[in-house]
């Protein structure tokens, strides 16, 4: 099978071909240090070799789960924030069809998502489309005391446990945390949860091969195996290839090098509105493993062709301190024609017997020459199709790429001590006990 690929033909006139190869070997260094475990954050390193440790009882586990409880509800409420959240929403909504969400027969539950917000709103419209509706719920969080899902979980579980009393409630609440302490360890131990670990050395956005990810993606009815084995096969070609074909050294390599001409903000772009979650995904996992100690590429997105309709003049005589990354998609799944007109008043018949999706194409490489003319340096990066396969490989090269980036920049791309500065003062705000 075809695997991703990154093209940097599009960064000559950008990058001198000496500094380019400093960054070269600045990526070769932040591999080995990667690869021995010897950097900044390495107790964080769980992720690492994951693909390869998900053997097929870890899978047979979460199936099994999904099938006993897939008939009997509805809809899952996914509870968590961060990674706990973003992983699986990037990934349901990449595979899944546009208007899914609308079907009235389904084989598998609906996958719906709280705790990633404080909007009162948002949670009684939640709580009132859950009213006629059985459902589970699937809790993710290591401490079981983050804020935003902590209170989600303390209300839908009321709710869960009213319409079906706490016996049945306790048989459709899965738990996804720590594998020894915390709240919500506790409260499954009291209550009889099912549960699964999130191992002590993944961090949240890390996390989309544990069962943090794979189990909502299983119960939308996708085939994590496949999932797997995308990332399976991306680790083995980034740990078998060296640079000039290693598509993570490249991508790491190059967006520090742009970063070092004062191209500080990376926008990624995709030409699919499927993507647009890999996307929000993308921005946690650069933002948080990057912005620190008052350096980072500030990470954006726009899906396109929507948003040359609007952040297209932007991006073509703005500042020029942004450099594009552009998600293409070899292939889609579906093919729809052109149609020709009698008439032809709307001027398309140029367009007649041609594919929906050469017009994008070429709309896409369009897009890119005109960026290039007006001084915007772009990385493209190709996946063949999307599905569950190449969506592995995409979310692992990501991964691995942004470690090196971080180490590249000289910071540890593992924590984030910044998070913790609106949380003091909004518990201080609310006058939470020793605050």
């Amino acid at each position: 099978m075809e695997n991703l690929k990154v093209n940097l033909d599009n960064l000559h006139d950008y990058i001198p071909k000496n500094v380019f190869a400093g960054y070269k070997e600045k990526a070769i260094e932040a591999n080995k240090i990667l690869k021995d475990k010897t950097g900044e954050g390495n107790d964080f390193l769980g992720w690492l070799d994951l693909p390869n440790e998900i053997n097929p009882q870890h899978i047979s586990e979460i199936n099994n789960t999904v099938q006993l409880l897939k008939d009997e509800v509805e809809v899952v409420v996914v509870v968590g924030i961060g990674g706990s959240y973003l992983g699986a929403k990037a990934v349901i909504e990449a595979i899944s069809g546009s208007f899914d969400v609308f079907k009235k027969e389904r084989d598998f539950p609906l996958i719906v998502f709280a705790g990633q917000t404080l909007c009162e709103d948002y949670m009684a419209d939640l709580m009132r489309f859950l009213n006629d509706k059985k459902f589970a719920i699937v809790v993710i969080s290591k401490s079981g005391t983050t804020t935003e899902p902590a209170i989600a979980f303390r209300l839908l579980r009321e709710k869960l446990e009213e319409k079906d009393g706490k016996e049945i409630a306790g048989k459709r609440i899965i738990a996804i945390t720590d594998m020894e302490k915390g709240a919500l360890r506790k409260l499954s131990e009291n209550e009889g949860y099912k549960t699964f670990i999130i191992p002590d050395d993944v961090g949240g956005r890390y996390s989309v091969l544990t069962p943090v990810g794979l189990l909502p993606i299983a119960f939308a009815g996708y085939n994590i195996q496949e999932f797997v084995k995308g990332a399976v096969d991306m680790e083995k070609h980034l740990n078998e290839y060296g640079f000039d074909h290693n598509p993570a050294l490249l991508y790491a390599a190059a967006r520090n090098a742009l970063y070092n001409f004062g191209r500080n903000t990376e926008i990624l772009v995709s030409y699919t509105p499927k993507l647009f979650y890999i996307s929000e995904w993308w921005k946690q996992l650069y933002g948080e493993s990057e912005g620190k100690e008052n350096k980072g590429i500030f990470p954006a997105s726009v899906n396109f062709t929507t948003d040359l309709h609007s952040m297209g003049q932007y991006i073509q005589e703005g500042l020029r301190n942004i450099f594009e990354t552009v998600i293409t998609v070899a292939k889609p799944q579906h093919k729809i024609i052109v149609p020709a007109d009698n008439d032809d008043l709307d001027g398309l018949n140029y367009l007649a017997g041609k594919r929906i999706d050469e017009v994008n194409k070429m709309a896409e490489l369009g897009t890119l020459m005109a960026h290039l003319d007006g001084g915007v340096p772009n990385i493209k990066i190709e996946i063949p199709e999307i599905n569950e396969y190449y969506v592995g490989q995409l979310v692992y090269f990501f991964e691995y790429a942004c470690a090196l980036s971080g180490y590249i920049l000289g910071v540890n791309p593992f924590d984030q001590p910044g998070v913790e500065a609106y949380k003091k003062n909004m518990f201080r705000l609310l006058k939470k006990p020793g605050y």
